[in-house]
C-alpha cells in the first residue's frame, strides 16, 4: 500500500510520516534548512502484516502544488494532516479537492498536533474538518488526534493503517508495463535510475522498454521496490529502476516520463476526456480554456475545448484537452487541471480517447462513444464501443495498457467477435450480415444484367462500415461459410446468375475463340470483329458490354475488349515485371516486351490499371498500389 500525506505548509505532514516509520523523508539540504518539504519525499515501514508500506511526503506551499501532484497520482490511502492549532487552511481545502478529483475514497485525517490544543479546539477544529469532507470521496474518513511530540494516538493511527494495509487488493499487474517517473539522477557504480510507481503491470530484470514520449529505448539492469532488492517491481508498488540504453542518462529522463512496455509507445496531444469542474471557479470554462495538466508526474500546457457547450463551476461534462507536446497516458488515468499562473485548482477527471479527431468533436455519435469508453471495465467498454462502430483491437489493447493475450478473453466476455483486426458487438456483426445479404439482394434486383458488385462500392454501402483490411477479412469468412461468391473484384450471392439470349450467346461464342487464342494480349477491336464476323458493329459491341457486365470481359479502351481471364493473365504479368525491377518502378516497354502487344495497347493496358488503382503512375514509371495489388487474383 501506497500512503500519500496531503495539507497545509507546517502542518506537520514530515514529522508524522517520520514517528510512523522512524525515517525523515526531507532529503534536501534545502529543506532543512528552511524547515519545510520542498520536493517529494519516501518513506518505508513495515506497520506489523509482514509488509512494506510506503509513505509519499508531499509539500503543501501553495507554490509546490505541482509537486504535491506529481506524488499523489498512485496513492491508495490519503493520509490528509490537518494541524490542531491552525484547523483547515487554504492548503488543506485545495489538497483535499485534488484527492476528491484523484477518485480518493480511502484515508485518515491526521488531527496533528495535538499537543497544542485543548478537549474545546480539537472539538472544534474536528467539526471543521467534518464540515470541510462532506460531499467528498473522504467523506468517512476517521479523524484521529496525534502528536508526533508526544506521541499520542500515533499507535493507534499506526493500527488504523496495518488494518487498511491488509484490506488493499493487489492491483491488476495482468497490462504490460507502465512506471511513471518522478526523479531521475545517477549513482555511482549503477549509472541511471528513475523513481516512481508501476502504474500497470511488472517491471523485470533485463526488459527491454521504451522511455515515452521521447521514444529512448533502453534495458532494465536492477530493481527496488518498496526500497528492496527486488526481481520484479509489481503494479502499486513504488520502485527504483536501474536503466541503461543508447542515450540513457539522467537529464535525458525527466519527472513525468513514462517508462513501458514498447508496444504501448504511442503519445498524444490530443485527448477526450471527462472533467468535473470545482464550484470555486468564478467563470464557466468556455473553448480554448487555457490550463496547466497534471497526471500522474506529467505536467503540460493544455486547451480545454467543451464538447457540449461551456461548462458552468461545480458540473461535470465531456471536452477535448489539446496539448502543448504528446505525452504518454492510458485511458482511465486520472488527471489535474490548475490555472497557468499555478494558483487554484481548476478540476479534474479521466481519459476517456486519446485519438479523438480534430473536428467533428461534440456530434451525438462522438458524445455517444466517449460515454460507453467511460466504463473502467475494459470488457464492459469494449461491449458498449463495439456496439456503437467497429473497434481497432490493437489501438483498444494498448490505448488501455492491456496485452495481447487478454484479448480472447476480452472478446468473450463483451460478447463481441473479432472481425479482421476489429471488433462488432454480435448484436452489429449480425446486422453486418444481414444488411450484406439484404444489399446484395437489392442490387441484383435492380441489375440483373450484372454478374456482382464491385467490392469498395459494396463497403461503402454497408453499416456499420468496416476498414478496408477488415471488410475483405468479413467478405472471406461468409464466402468461407457459403453466404457469398467472391469474382475477383466482384460479389454475389450463390444464387445469382445471368445468361445471354440464345442470339446473343451465339454471337458471344464467335467472339470468345478470338479473345483467347495466341493473340489474346492484342485483340480485334469491335470494327475488326464486326468485317471478321461479317456481323453488325453496333451488335458486336452490344454483345461485348454484355459480356463485360456477366464478368466475362473488360474494356481497356474504347471498343477494345479484353477476356477477362486475359486481364487476370497480364495482371500478373505487371506484378512480375514490377517484383524484377530494383526498385519497384517498370517502364510500358518492360511491361510490352513481356506480352508482345505493341507499344499502344501495352500504354491503354497500363492505363487500364492506372484506373482500377493496381498500379500509381509518376510520369514515364508505375509501381504496384500495395493496397490493391490483390485486385485481380482469384
Amino acid at each position: 500500500m501506497i500512503v500519500g500525506t496531503a495539507g497545509h505548509i507546517d502542518h506537520g505532514k514530515t514529522a508524522l510520516v517520520k514517528a510512523l516509520t522512524g525515517t525523515d523523508a526531507d532529503r534536501l539540504a534545502e529543506e532543512k534548512a528552511r524547515g519545510i518539504t520542498i520536493d517529494l519525499g519516501f518513506a518505508y515501514t513495515d506497520l506489523g502484516g509482514g509488509t512494506v508500506t510506503g509513505f509519499v511526503d508531499v509539500p503543501g506551499h501553495e507554490r509546490l502544488i505541482h509537486t504535491m501532484l506529481a506524488g499523489a497520482g498512485g496513492i491508495d490511502f490519503a493520509l490528509l494532516v490537518v494541524a490542531a492549532d491552525d484547523g483547515i487552511m487554504p492548503q488543506t481545502r485545495e489538497h483535499l479537492a485534488i484527492l476528491d478529483l484523484l477518485g480518493i475514497t480511502r484515508g485518515f485525517v491526521a488531527l496533528t498536533k495535538a499537543d497544542l490544543a485543548g478537549p474545546e479546539r480539537r472539538a472544534e477544529v474536528t467539526a471543521e474538518i467534518q464540515t470541510a469532507l462532506a460531499g467528498t470521496g473522504l467523506e468517512k474518513a476517521p479523524i484521529l488526534a496525534v502528536s508526533a511530540l508526544t506521541g499520542e494516538g500515533i499507535e493507534v493511527l499506526r493500527a488504523g493503517l496495518a488494518a487498511a494495509e491488509a484490506e488493499t487488493a493487489a492491483r491488476n499487474d495482468a497490462g504490460l508495463l507502465r512506471f511513471a517517473v518522478d526523479r531521475s539522477f545517477t549513482l555511482a557504480g549503477a549509472g541511471t535510475v528513475v523513481t516512481g510507481m508501476v502504474l500497470g503491470g511488472r517491471a523485470k530484470l533485463d526488459d527491454s522498454v521504451t522511455v515515452s514520449p521521447s521514444g529512448l529505448t533502453a534495458r532494465i539492469r536492477g530493481i527496488h521496490a518498496q526500497n528492496r532488492k527486488a526481481a520484479e517491481g509489481l503494479a502499486g508498488q513504488r520502485c527504483a529502476l536501474n536503466i541503461a540504453g543508447e542515450r540513457v542518462t539522467k537529464d535525458a529522463i525527466r519527472r513525468g516520463d513514462v517508462v513501458l512496455a514498447p508496444a504501448l509507445h504511442a503519445p498524444t496531444d490530443r485527448i477526450d476526456a471527462e472533467v468535473r469542474v470545482l464550484a470555486s471557479e468564478a467563470k464557466p470554462i468556455g473553448t480554448w480554456f487555457p490550463a496547466r495538466l497534471h497526471t500522474h508526474a506529467t505536467e503540460v500546457g493544455a486547451r480545454i475545448v467543451p464538447l457540449a457547450g461551456p461548462l458552468d463551476p461545480g458540473t461535470q461534462g465531456l471536452v477535448q484537452l489539446v496539448l502543448d507536446r504528446p505525452i504518454a497516458a492510458t485511458i482511465g488515468d486520472h488527471f489535474i487541471l490548475r490555472d497557468t499562473s499555478a494558483i487554484r485548482t481548476i478540476g479534474g477527471g479521466r481519459f476517456l480517447d486519446l485519438r479523438p479527431p480534430a473536428r467533428k468533436r461534440g456530434t451525438p455519435e462522438r458524445l455517444a462513444f466517449l460515454t460507453a469508453s467511460g466504463n473502467e471495465d475494459p470488457a464492459a467498454a469494449l461491449s458498449d464501443l463495439s456496439d456503437l462502430a467497429p473497434i481497432e483491437l490493437a489501438a483498444f489493447l494498448r490505448d488501455r495498457g492491456l496485452g495481447e493475450d487478454t484479448l480472447s478473453g476480452l472478446l468473450i466476455a463483451a460478447g463481441a467477435r473479432a472481425i479482421g483486426d476489429h471488433a462488432l458487438s454480435s448484436a452489429a456483426a449480425d446486422g453486418l450480415r444481414a444488411n450484406l445479404t439484404d444489399t446484395l439482394t437489392a442490387f441484383h434486383a435492380e441489375n440483373p444484367e450484372l454478374a456482382g458488385i464491385g467490392r469498395e462500392r459494396l463497403r461503402l454501402l454497408l453499416k456499420p462500415r468496416l476498414p478496408t483490411t477488415s471488410f475483405l477479412a468479413f467478405l472471406r469468412d461468409e464466402a468461407a461459410a457459403g453466404r457469398i461468391v467472391l469474382d475477383g473484384a466482384f460479389l454475389r450471392l450463390p444464387g445469382h446468375e445471368v445468361r445471354l439470349s440464345p442470339a446473343d450467346e451465339d454471337l458471344w461464342q464467335r467472339i470468345h475463340p478470338h479473345l483467347v487464342d495466341d493473340s489474346r494480349f492484342r485483340p480485334p477491336r469491335v470494327r475488326d470483329f464486326a468485317a471478321l464476323l461479317n456481323a453488325d458493329e453496333r451488335d458486336i459491341r452490344r454483345v461485348l458490354k454484355l459480356a463485360q457486365r456477366l464478368g466475362q470481359t473488360h474494356e481497356i479502351a474504347h471498343d477494345h475488349f479484353f477476356a477477362r481471364a486475359v486481364v487476370e493473365e497480364m495482371a500478373a504479368i505487371v506484378l512480375d515485371v514490377a517484383a524484377q525491377a530494383e526498385d519497384g518502378w517498370f517502364t510500358a516497354p518492360s511491361f510490352r516486351d513481356r506480352v508482345h502487344n505493341g507499344r499502344k495497347v501495352a500504354i491503354e493496358v497500363l492505363d487500364f490499371y492506372d484506373r482500377l488503382g493496381l498500379t500509381l503512375r509518376r510520369g514515364d514509371l508505375r509501381r504496384i498500389n500495395p493496397h490493391r495489388s490483390d485486385l485481380f487474383q482469384r
